[in-house]
């Protein structure tokens, strides 16, 4: 079970994927991403349609606590033969991630490995590939190898579900976007202009966006000829890629 999110509140610290962000991050995201557990049931909805009867994979890169492979693997019109691989590079993530999946994890259908997205292991061939805000976390200059990495791995009919938080063209829009965003945090998320402040400065050039057009054209050089935006709130994204 996820604690409150009270990280900002008292004392400025960098931003990693530790112990301490671990504890409170299914709480962090229901509350820092707009309309999340509705993309999370989007998403599976989507990724059901592009699944085989029989021995298809599915690949979340950035899995964090499982909770995107949860709602795949709980979907109703999920195949009893899909395998999942889930891969992160925070143990205290992953940890979670098996304590929410124990049975799965235990049963072999779902298996969770510590690595890199930059350095990622050969993927193991799959129907469909999650990137859920793990992205913009990856340095600009390795994001097309990922892609590329990703595209290889797919079957012919596959897609990449890839979810970001993205710059807007006109610097007058970003700002607006970026207002509003903050004021849904604190209507909605409950968080204070305080821990607001101090978030977004700890995730200074540790989250890196890029504009809707560039990650667009990263899902082009890596391959993917049909390319579409799926979701979208002001600044956050998400898109679907297919190979065909």
């Amino acid at each position: 079970m996820s604690l409150e999110d009270t990280l900002f509140a008292h004392v400025p610290q960098d931003f990693t994927f530790d112990e301490r962000v671990a504890q409170v991050f299914d709480d962090m995201v229901a509350r820092s991403v707009p309309f999340y557990h509705d993309i999370q049931r989007l998403q599976a909805d989507l990724v059901m349609d592009f699944l085989p009867q029989e021995s298809g994979v599915v690949c979340d890169l950035g899995c964090s606590t499982g909770t995107s492979l949860d709602y795949f693997v709980r979907h109703p019109q999920c195949p009893a033969t899909v395998r999942f691989f889930g891969f992160d590079n925070s143990t205290p993530m992953l940890e979670k991630a098996a304590a929410k999946l124990a049975v799965h994890v235990d049963s072999g259908r779902v298996v969770l490995k510590r690595a890199n997205l930059t350095g990622m292991p050969v993927l193991p061939n799959a129907n469909a590939v999650l990137l859920n805000w793990s992205l913009q976390f990856v340095r600009p200059m390795e994001r097309e190898a990922l892609l590329k990495k990703i595209f290889a791995a797919l079957c012919p009919g596959g897609i990449l579900l890839l979810s970001e938080k993205v710059l807007a063209n006109d610097s007058v829009f970003n700002r607006l976007y970026i207002r509003h965003y903050l004021h849904f945090k604190k209507a909605q998320g409950g968080y204070t202009d305080t821990e607001n402040q101090r978030k977004r400065e700890a995730l200074e050039n540790v989250l890196v966006p890029y504009r809707l057009d560039e990650n667009l054209k990263l899902l082009e050089l890596a391959g993917f000829q049909h390319r579409d935006v799926y979701f979208q709130w002001l600044n956050f994204v998400c898109m679907i890629a297919l190979k065909v």
